[in-house]
């Protein structure tokens, strides 16, 4: 059993916690390893509608181990890569929160911009320091902070590698939104609970595949409007679509009944 990630499932929210507290839950090979396992796994889970990343206080995620002192980013030996968690969060099909309860410091806060929400805590400190050690920021964080915050954000956190807080990672579209470190995970499971029941699991799929996907391939708005049309002819006078507006209409809580892991099907951009 690998140490370092915990996990547990309660009503159909997957909890993933990074778990070195004596050492502010610094990241390790290991620890990637096991978190893309996850990934994978929760994401085949029909029973698992929303995955919530989180840290065990005081810290969500330090940054790298460097117990090995001046060594820690010695020559890169053939099976180094600069992307240790395999899937990232966005390639998965099932919502990810990043709930960064506390300190999030190089890898720490690339693997949480893989995440679809993040939510940061007031006086917590978020930096993407690796231009100060030596190295280069890893984790796809040239292609996520900019999809996410901007160009110009980007390059103000990359090329600086300079520390922020809370505040002002939700200032920068780095966050969703700022709260005191108390609240956050809190706050992160309010909306996943509010996914896990309220928000049909096919169409949160489809939904965050286009999202990403359009990002990464560079759809035109022509394109994702054609897109969107061929999703809505899978989606469209299907159980969940009459289900969705039945329980609307009745004021009660919907019961979905597609499955993503048996009716997925390639996507017509794939």
């Amino acid at each position: 059993m690998v140490t370092g990630v915990l996990s547990e499932v309660r009503d159909g929210i997957a909890i993933i916690t990074l778990d070195r507290p004596r050492h502010r839950n610094a990241f390790t090979g290991d620890m990637g390893r096991r978190l893309g396992a996850l990934y994978r796994e929760f994401d085949a889970d029909d029973d698992v509608r929303v995955i919530v990343l989180t840290g065990t206080p005081p810290a969500f995620c330090a940054g790298a181990d460097l117990t090995a002192g001046a060594d820690t980013f010695a020559e890169a030996g053939a099976g180094f890569t600069a992307s240790p968690v395999d899937p990232p969060a966005f390639r998965l099909r099932t919502p990810v929160i990043a709930a960064m309860n506390g300190h999030a410091i190089g890898i720490g806060l690339t693997i949480a911009m893989q995440a679809d929400i993040r939510i940061a805590a007031d006086d917590a400190k978020y930096a993407i320091p690796q231009v100060r050690r030596g190295v280069i920021p890893d984790a796809m964080s040239h292609w996520t902070v900019q999809q996410i915050a901007g160009l110009a954000a980007a390059a103000d956190i990359l090329l600086t590698g300079r520390t922020f807080d809370g505040q002002e990672a939700a200032r920068l579209g780095i966050a969703s939104r700022s709260l005191p470190a108390g609240e956050v995970l809190p706050a992160a499971l309010e909306i996943a609970r509010d996914i896990a029941v309220n928000v049909a699991p096919m169409s949160a799929a489809l939904s965050k595949r286009l999202l990403w996907d359009t990002a990464m391939n560079g759809f035109t708005p022509e394109e994702v409007a054609d897109h969107e049309t061929e999703l809505h002819h899978r989606v469209m006078g299907g159980e969940d679509a009459a289900e969705g507006v039945r329980a609307f209409l009745e004021r009660r809580l919907p019961l979905w009944t597609a499955s993503v892991s048996k009716n997925w099907k390639e996507l017509p951009w794939d």
